[in-house]
């Protein structure tokens, strides 16, 4: 059939338009395809990749214009792109809006606290459960096991949206890493990547030694699995100073359980509070259904552990552990090696998945604490080589652990810390004591109070430092009105310290000078094996004897004398009642020695101008408060009156 001529005409038009638009997209310029996507930065780190991602948040009650309190809910990532295995990996975050940390998959605080915490000064996370992160080559590249994702939910105060509550830096704290500056990516991931230090590819083909080296600080505590069985294990638990200036008296110990575990018995040690209602109605009950409760110790998440007296030490039941039983208190290795170590053994038990006898998981957030002594921060635990025990027979062997963990601790000085002993100073050219600092181990918060917490402490008669505060107001008026000095309404609260010192600069002559250290107990107990330190940042070269005490420069140091009382008097014996309680004042317990000096070494020392009194003292490890100001030279009421003062304060002394 034959195309109409109309027909042939529209096709043919229709096939010049589209050899027209042909050819104008020729001409046309062409756009470029875009550029391929930069690899992500992850992928540009040879070390391990640290990331934070802030996810999101939104204002919680209660509403404060001043300062609004929002959730925040962030990720935080770390991948092992190096070639060797990260163990016990920890990294810190920079917070800085006030945060309060509530929780944390993935991860404890490094610093053994419990959720919730505040962190708005920045926080190092620890891998729990995940501790170790494997590298690609020995896992071909499996994510699963190079990476961990801890996920951080909290408060955060003042940052409302549109603004993003970002740290204000991310790294990595394990030793032998260098952190490059971390880089923001939009306004909520920052990432960073940190190299290792010194890195020997050829070692050991890139893969590391199965456990981490011990380390040293200043407490260490070892958690030790000595049997173990399908559903629970023994361990010891061992706590040793290393710090000759550390100290434990009547120690408290605390953790916690991350698995359901529970305390069945105890050797060596007791839980402060008996207790099984978390295990009776709680998942323990239910899986263990044959087992008498009665019988068990503690079910709490978090128990507390107290050693026993030395009068268990050889109880069948309880007792019979080695440097057990001394009733909490671990001395310095410089005072008594024998008595720088207290351990005990628990027995726990496990729940489900963790029912085989390989399976162990030692507690996390680890806390001690002592009566007056140093304040401990101890770290996560860390898997160490297995440790070795004598052989219980006397044979010529030892015993391996099951497993071992070390927790190590830092004596730390929180700005919050509030001294529990403070310092007095005196000297023979003034006739006027300068008692410790008006509420130098803190005062009552109570409004009602009848005295000033902020004036300063009035100066003393050397003999009233005998007396307890609260009796010294007389002394205190009698004295002011004499020395014609003006007297604050109200008058300066008192120190409030259990224990003081006083230092009295005794002598000062062209070849040496003489100091005299007295320690005052106010409390009700008596201190045994006390020890005391002086910081004297010039003189100590020039030492030359302690009279009374055993004393010495401090092993390692150039500015530290170390004293304890010589057998016999190694106890700073508790306040006790006047000769007459209902008439004279209670009377501290008091230890009191002379210390001489030679000025030869010390070519140039100002005694009397302040080199003669010292800059850091501590009782028991606990570092005092010091005045804060020096006895001056001024004009005494007569040389009579001062040499009187310090003879009648010597002599009260003897006659305790």
């Amino acid at each position: 059939m034959a195309v109409p001529a109309q027909l042939h005409s529209i096709i043919f038009s229709f096939i010049l338009l589209l050899l027209s638009l042909f050819d104008n997209s020729l001409s046309q310029p062409q756009t470029p395809s875009p550029a391929p996507a930069p690899p992500p930065p992850f992928d540009s780190c040879n070390g391990i990749f640290l990331s934070y991602n802030y996810t999101g948040g939104h204002a919680i009650p209660p509403t404060d214009p001043t300062n609004q309190a929002y959730r925040f809910e962030s990720t935080l990532t770390v991948l092992n792109n190096g070639r060797h295995e990260l163990k016990s990996w920890k990294a810190f975050v920079g917070f800085q809006h006030q945060e309060l940390l509530v929780s944390a998959s993935n991860a404890v605080l490094a610093d053994g606290s419990s959720f919730p915490a505040e962190v708005g000064n920045g926080t190092v996370l620890a891998g729990f459960p995940i501790s170790d992160l494997k590298s690609a080559v020995e896992t071909a590249g499996d994510r699963a096991q190079m990476e961990v994702r801890v996920g951080l939910v909290g408060t955060q105060f003042g940052v409302a949206a549109p603004d993003v509550p970002m740290p204000l830096n991310i790294s990595l704290v394990n030793n032998g890493y260098s952190c490059l500056n971390a880089t923001n990516q939009g306004n909520n991931v920052m990432h960073v990547c940190c190299i290792q230090d010194d890195i020997n590819s050829d070692s050991n083909n890139g893969v590391n030694d199965e456990f981490l080296a011990r380390q040293e600080g200043d407490l260490v505590i070892m958690y030790d699995v000595i049997r173990a069985y399908t559903d629970n294990y023994w361990a010891q638990v061992s706590i040793s100073i290393h710090n000759p200036l550390g100290r434990l008296d009547k120690w408290q110990l605390s953790f916690d359980w991350m698995r359901e575990e529970f305390i069945y018995a105890m050797r060596g040690a007791y839980p402060y509070v008996v207790d099984t209602t978390d295990c009776i109605f709680g998942r323990q009950g239910q899986h263990y259904k044959e087992m008498d409760f009665s019988q068990v110790l503690n079910c709490e998440r978090r128990p507390t552990i107290v050693d026993l007296p030395p009068t268990r030490a050889n109880d069948s039941i309880l007792g019979r552990i080695p440097f057990c039983c001394r009733n909490g208190t671990i001395l310095p290795p410089l005072m008594d090696p024998s008595k720088s170590i207290s351990s005990f053994n628990m027995q726990v038990y496990k729940m489900p998945p963790d029912l085989n006898r390989t399976e162990s998981v030692p507690p996390q957030n680890w806390k001690i604490n002592g009566t007056l002594n140093p304040e401990y921060e101890c770290g996560s635990p860390i898997r160490v080589t297995p440790s070795q025990f004598p052989d219980p027979s006397g044979l010529p062997s030892a015993t391996a652990s099951i497993a071992s963990w070390q927790v190590v601790c830092s004596i730390t000085q929180s700005k919050q810390a509030v001294p529990r002993c403070c310092v007095s100073y005196s000297a023979f050219f003034n006739d006027s004591a300068i008692p410790c600092n008006t509420c130098a181990c803190g005062c009552n918060s109570n409004p009602s109070q009848t005295c000033s917490a902020t004036e300063p402490a009035l100066l003393l008669r050397p003999n009233a430092l005998l007396i307890p505060f609260e009796n010294r107001t007389a002394e205190q008026l009698s004295w002011a009105d004499i020395k014609r000095r003006s007297v604050p309404n109200p008058l300066p609260c008192g120190d409030n310290c259990g224990v003081s010192i006083n230092w009295h600069l005794l002598s000062d002559h062209k070849d040496g000078w003489t100091a005299r250290i007295t320690l005052f107990n106010w409390g009700d107990s008596s201190f045994e094996d006390w020890f005391a330190a002086v910081q004297l940042d010039k003189a100590v070269p020039g030492f030359e004897e302690v009279y009374t005490f055993n004393g010495s420069k401090l092993l390692g140091s150039n500015n530290t004398l170390f004293m304890q009382g010589r057998p016999g008097l190694n106890y700073l014996l508790a306040e006790t009642d006047g000769a007459k309680p209902k008439k004279d004042p209670r009377v501290p317990g008091t230890q009191q020695s002379v210390i001489s000096f030679k000025k030869k070494s010390t070519p140039g020392i100002e005694v009397a101008a302040g080199d003669g009194f010292p800059t850091k003292v501590l009782f028991n490890g606990e570092e005092c408060a010091l005045p804060t100001r020096l006895p001056s030279k001024a004009p005494m009421v007569s040389g009579r009156s001062s040499v009187f003062g310090f003879l009648t304060l010597a002599l009260l002394l003897l006659m305790q």
